[in-house]
């Protein structure tokens, strides 16, 4: 494993973290395809060319105040398999929220968490960040699992606060702070 501080400090165990290039739109029309719903909610059907765009937009998006998405690609063979990011931050308070989504083909594989500690590292060692923040569906007792193994703690149950599939769902509020990660994962790497 390359560890954080040298050659790459965003290469784990089985991932590696890059920016999104305009050839991945066709990865993550494939990924969007596999899971039917994208977090809470039933998405329109959109088109190639929606897909192409975004990408290409992806790929010279500046960050904005540690607001990013990054490809996950396999260090084996550098497949694409995911994405990563974080996508609502609090700076004057110290919180950031992440997500991670992985292709329904490569799940189960360790991918997601190898992404998600990387990303961690980054947003808690180099940017300074005090706690990150999840929300999990209730029903989604995969990510719910993969938060606990990573160290999250439950803080919270929103009860009936998403909708969609015609029936109201909970959402379990996570969190953990950037000394507790560094005790569980470590800031510098393994």
């Amino acid at each position: 494993m390359v560890k954080w501080g040298m050659a790459s400090s965003w290469t784990g165990d089985q991932v590696r973290l890059r920016a999104i290039e305009p050839d991945d739109w066709t990865a993550f029309m494939r990924f969007a395809d596999d899971a039917g719903r994208r977090g809470s909610r039933l998405d329109l059907p959109r088109s190639a060319e929606s897909y192409r765009a975004w990408a290409k937009e992806q790929a010279v998006a500046e960050c904005d105040d540690d607001r990013f998405r990054l490809a996950v690609e396999t260090t084996a063979t550098g497949e694409l398999v995911g994405m990563v990011g974080s996508h609502r931050t609090g700076p004057r308070s110290g919180w950031f929220e992440f997500d991670v989504t992985i292709g329904a083909d490569h799940r189960r594989r360790g991918y997601a968490a190898d992404a998600a500690v990387l990303l961690l590292r980054f947003m808690f060692a180099e940017r300074r960040y005090h706690k990150c923040v999840a929300a999990i569906l209730a029903r989604n007792a995969p990510s719910l699992a993969l938060f606990r193994r990573l160290g999250f703690t439950e803080e919270g149950r929103l009860r009936e606060h998403v909708y969609f599939a015609g029936r109201h769902h909970d959402l379990v509020m996570t969190g953990m702070l950037a000394d507790e990660f560094d005790q569980r994962h470590g800031m510098s790497g393994p």
